[in-house]
């Protein structure tokens, strides 16, 4: 009888985890930013797919911005808080040259259109269940838990991650030195 008590409780705390930012080397829990120095930088594999929308999306159509590569799910207490933060990024910045992208994990595209519908985001999510197109990305990048961030550099090289959810603010301070490093046009 205890032991089935203690399961829905052991449920609970599982879900409640998988949002919860995970401890990694080179992190620690007072920052869930870590930074990439450009010398030691990694191409990020391209993705491409269909947006929520059905609009097909490349992330290699994005070279010489800084993209914001936000992979969320529409049950994530976080991702839903940072969603607004994002799209306000995305309408102030992408003059300067960022795109957010967002990476939607949930198996159901439905879920994803109405996160994005209700929210109001003004940035396209690549439809990515269960992050199958995720697990190219180069090791010690890949998602464990959400929402996760990386940042990209104009160059297509991942320049940061980011292991919790964001704010305006936050996204404003990780993007700011990479808007000033010169793009080596290809």
């Amino acid at each position: 009888m205890r032991r089935r008590r203690r399961l829905p409780a052991l449920a609970l705390l599982l879900a409640l985890a998988a949002c919860a930012p995970p401890q990694e080397t080179g992190g620690s829990p007072a920052s869930p930013l870590t930074r990439v120095p450009a010398a030691d930088r990694k191409t990020v594999p391209d993705l491409t797919g269909s947006s929520l929308d059905g609009k097909a999306v490349r992330l290699a159509d994005y070279r010489g911005k800084v993209v914001v590569l936000n992979v969320w799910a529409s049950w994530c207490g976080p991702c839903r808080a940072e969603a607004p933060e994002l799209s306000k990024v995305q309408r102030e910045l992408a003059a300067k040259g960022v795109q957010v992208l967002g990476v939607d994990t949930e198996a159901r595209r439905e879920s994803g259109r109405a996160f994005q519908r209700e929210h109001g985001l003004v940035y396209p999510s690549l439809h990515d269940p269960g992050s199958r197109k995720l697990v190219r990305f180069p090791k010690g990048f890949l998602p464990q838990a959400l929402p996760y961030t990386l940042f990209i550099d104009r160059d297509g090289r991942i320049a940061a991650k980011y292991l919790s959810g964001l704010t305006e603010a936050e996204v404003r301070a990780v993007v700011r030195p990479l808007l000033a490093e010169k793009h080596a046009k290809t």
